[in-house]
């Protein structure tokens, strides 16, 4: 065989290689498809065992990096701690958004926490009406007059004082001539009574003996019966003057005119005009002190002005698209609700408020619509003075401002929790409910908001009896963003 002719056409051993290379990146180019992403994957996980990272597949976000985010330690049962767990943990946890906060006590108290049970319960719908505390016209103010003309020699009582029915007022010194001459003949008629009850008395005993006719006895006492009828007279005028019962019987004992007048706080009477004994130690107050220290008044001149704080109105002022609303509030019997607003406090609610009356025009200038409701006010202090004068003050003062909440609508079985307990986080909305310890976030379905309620859609994401938190949600939620967002953005640096 001729070897240097198969040396001519045999490839060196340089030229073998090369035809070797040459068939596996061929056949790698037709069966690469199915090896290729097997390969990849497994120098992938290979390289994650050496550096303690994971690929992209496996934490479900191709293409970023989550290795600074804070792991959720409570995956499993739904809660989210601030204890950071082991990095060797960190790889077995599928990573979501915290869903619940654990708080401190101190911290609790520096959110002005504060919890309530869900409950379900009846909600009105109301729309709130502008208002204000009014005094009760002609039941709240009372005018005191002079009874008698005289010169005012003593006040008594100061400007803003508590005074109570029967405590003296003013001293009058009379000087009404027509008032000296009813005293005088009041007085004369009862010495001339006197001296016929005792002419009675002496002809009877001498008619026992039959020394004198009986028609003259009969005379006398005739003559005393007119006497008593003149003395009864004279005495209902003196009343009418404006003297007290007990001031009259001290004119007929003592023999001596009156020159002197004390007019004195009158008793308190009910709205039927009679004397309203339970209400007997009433406090009121000097509004006014319409008279100085020796000054001369007339008989009806006004002297000063007591209220009487116990009760008062609130009068609202509706439009009047809203007169319908109220009428029917009225004629169902609805008890309305009073919101009193207060610097640096919570806001009260008075709820129960009868409606008394609704006004039965418009105002042509406001066009408002208005109505009164019945407030029974509350008495918060009284102070006595070492000179003996008393202060009060009351809970609501005529001219405070109040919102009234009307009732429109009624709705039976709500879940209905203060405005505050709900934070609204873009389209979502969310309370925290207390569960061992921690407060977790609940998104739910609001049905209705106003100023102060919201309705709380009944679909089993709260269940009644749970607390949740009614007063610092914000502040809470504010503090689960923040530990959400404690870690480095991680689509930082990333184009979607």
């Amino acid at each position: 065989m001729n070897f240097r002719f198969m040396h001519g056409w045999l490839p060196g051993r340089r030229g073998w290689w090369l035809l070797v290379i040459l068939v596996v990146v061929s056949i790698g180019l037709v069966v690469g498809s199915r090896w290729l992403p097997e390969a990849k994957q497994f120098a992938a996980s290979t390289f994650g065992r050496w550096t303690g990272t994971r690929p992209a597949e496996e934490t479900g976000h191709e293409g970023h990096d989550h290795a600074g985010e804070a792991p959720d330690a409570h995956a499993s049962d739904g809660h989210a701690d601030e204890s950071v767990l082991p990095a060797a943990q960190t790889t077995d946890h599928k990573h979501e958004e915290a869903a619940a906060v654990k708080l401190s006590p101190t911290a609790q108290e520096n959110v002005g926490l504060k919890l309530a049970k869900i409950e379900r319960r009846a909600f009105e719908r109301t729309i709130t009406v502008p208002s204000m505390v009014v005094e009760r016209p002609g039941r709240s103010a009372m005018q005191i007059a002079a009874p008698l003309t005289g010169v005012v020699t003593r006040i008594w009582p100061l400007q803003g004082e508590t005074v109570t029915p029967g405590q003296p007022l003013f001293d009058l010194r009379l000087m009404h001539e027509e008032v000296v001459e009813a005293q005088s003949e009041f007085l004369r008629t009862a010495e001339e009574l006197d001296v016929i009850k005792r002419e009675v008395a002496r002809l009877e005993e001498v008619a026992k003996g039959g020394a004198i006719a009986g028609k003259t006895l009969l005379e006398r006492q005739y003559e005393q019966q007119k006497q008593e009828g003149v003395f009864r007279a004279q005495r209902q005028r003196l009343l009418l003057h404006g003297l007290s019962s007990a001031q009259v019987d001290e004119i007929a004992a003592k023999r001596t005119l009156l020159g002197e007048l004390t007019v004195s706080v009158p008793d308190q009477f009910d709205d039927q005009g009679k004397a309203d004994t339970a209400d007997s130690t009433r406090l009121l107050q000097i509004e006014e002190l319409t008279v100085t220290k020796g000054q001369y008044v007339k008989a009806g001149d006004p002297l000063c002005v007591l209220t009487d704080y116990a009760k008062l109105y609130i009068r609202g002022k509706a439009f009047e698209q809203d007169a319908a609303a109220l009428e029917k509030a009225a004629s169902s019997d609805w008890r309305l609700t009073a919101v009193v607003q207060s610097t640096g406090k919570e806001r009260q609610m008075l709820s129960e408020l009868p409606i008394v009356y609704l006004a039965n025009k418009v105002d042509p200038e406001s066009r408002a619509f208005q109505f009164y409701v019945e407030l029974p006010n509350k008495l918060i202090r009284t102070e006595e003075r070492p000179d003996g004068h008393r202060f009060s003050s009351w809970q609501f003062k005529p001219g405070q401002r109040i919102e009234l909440l009307v009732p429109v609508e009624r709705w039976t079985d709500r879940i209905v929790l203060p405005v505050e307990a709900i934070v609204q986080d873009g389209a979502e909305s969310y309370v925290f409910e207390q569960n061992d310890g921690h407060f977790d976030r609940r998104a739910v379905r609001v049905e209705y908001r106003d100023q102060y309620s919201v309705v709380i859609a009944d679909d089993g994401t709260l269940q009644p009896g749970k607390m949740v938190i009614v007063s610092g949600t914000y502040q809470v939620h504010l503090s689960m963003k923040n530990k959400a967002g404690g870690a480095p953005d991680p689509h930082a640096g990333h184009n979607h």
